[in-house]
């Protein structure tokens, strides 16, 4: 048994010592199948584990995760799993198991070839030791390496039993995990938006609901994505960014968004007046201006900055996972940036709500604004208030 490090100053490895990732890595190239079994991941380790497995051929791979069934999964890992699970599922590589029966703490990483285990390494390394970010650089990791032939096999002979139907299951056939919603860091500085407190969210969670009105959100399915038919889905809407440039220069900013509610929505009694601003806060703890704008009131979008709107709603899916922000949408043949009917309904709200809470706020020049709730929620979801 050989012990293993993290590289962090001032305690940094010698010559003769090895970090726990290069161990990993030097395992994964001679391996045709890696086990392993750990407490916690994050989204970027997924994403670094799954590239690693295509660059070295790694044929199977089974990855136990201990702590999260009873404590609570990130939305942003717990998504990312799902999509690598189903990825590996329909390979045939392998899958993505989360334990049940209790808190697994171990970190357990199990590498064969031709169906025998040679070594494995074990410790105090969390799947993260694969991919360094900021709140785990300056977290230092000590774990150890075995090829003995007798230990490697008492510890594969552990994560197999974690993979025991009373233990564990797939993460795709568990219907409850209980998720941590991610911090939407797409507002956070930018001008004309506050971040509320979340007693302050609460209250208005609570506040009877004055009038109400479900927004369903207009996209394609996945399929769809490249089509134009006529129905402008790559053209308007949530995907308006994809439209054609306003510069030849410049592509439009992948959080630009519009909202466009149906006339049989804006025609209802107590839909938001045209250009009067009202004041938003959202279900997530962010304030703003907002006001209804265009031919029949259609248009719905936050007063003095086109992307806010936006970076609230498209935001709340990049922190699940479920989309990364692009860069340059018109380089983005393929529309991986596209929000799609299949993200939305993972996430579980294919609609925003709207609730007037019978609260007013004054603006900055002391005019008192009605104050509304924006929340994601599904179709037969009820607001505390409207009970």
């Amino acid at each position: 048994m050989k012990l293993l490090y993290s590289n962090i100053l001032p305690l940094s490895v010698g010559d003769e010592e090895e970090t726990i990732i290069d161990a990993f890595n030097s395992q994964a190239e001679k391996a045709d199948r890696i086990d392993i079994a750990v407490g916690y991941v994050s989204r970027a380790a997924l994403d670094e584990l799954n590239e690693l497995i295509e660059k070295n051929g790694i044929s199977e791979i089974s990855l136990n995760i201990g702590m999260y069934y009873i404590e609570g999964m990130p939305e942003g890992s717990y998504h990312t799993a799902l999509r690598l699970n189903q990825k590996w599922q329909e390979s045939g590589k392998g899958e993505i198991r989360l334990i049940k029966t209790f808190k697994y703490h171990g970190k357990v990483y199990v590498f064969y070839k031709n169906g025998i285990p040679f070594s494995a390494i074990i410790g105090s390394a969390n799947l993260g030791v694969l991919k360094l970010e900021a709140n785990n650089r300056r977290q230092y990791e000590l774990s150890a390496i075995t090829d003995s032939e007798q230990e490697v096999l008492e510890i594969a002979e552990h994560v197999n039993k974690l993979k025991a139907a009373n233990i564990s299951a797939n993460i795709k056939d568990i219907v409850d995990v209980p998720l941590i919603q991610e911090t939407n860091t797409a507002l956070s500085g930018i001008d004309l938006v506050t971040e509320v407190p979340t007693t302050n969210v609460e209250f208005y969670k609570r506040c009877a609901s004055y009038a109400s009105f479900l927004l369903p959100l207009k996209v394609p399915s996945y399929n769809e994505r490249h089509m134009d038919d006529g129905k402008h889905y790559t053209k308007s809407n949530v995907n308006v960014c994809y439209a054609a440039p306003r510069s030849k220069r410049k592509s439009r900013d992948w959080y630009e968004t519009q909202l466009t509610v149906a006339k049989e929505i804006t025609h209802l009694e107590g839909y938001p007046k045209k250009n009067v601003p009202f004041y938003i806060v959202t279900d997530d703890g962010y304030w703003f201006k907002a006001h209804t704008t265009s031919d029949g009131n259609k248009q719905f979008s936050a007063v003095g900055d086109e992307l806010i709107m936006g970076r609230w709603l498209k935001g709340r899916l990049a922190a699940t996972g479920l989309v990364n922000p692009v860069n340059d949408t018109q380089t983005d043949i393929d529309r991986t940036g596209m929000i799609t009917r299949e993200m939305l309904k993972e996430y579980g709200c294919e609609n925003l709500y709207l609730k007037k809470t019978g609260q007013t706020a004054m603006d900055e020049e002391g005019n008192p604004l009605d104050v509304w709730m924006l929340s994601f929620k599904p179709t037969d979801d009820t607001e505390e208030g409207d009970k």
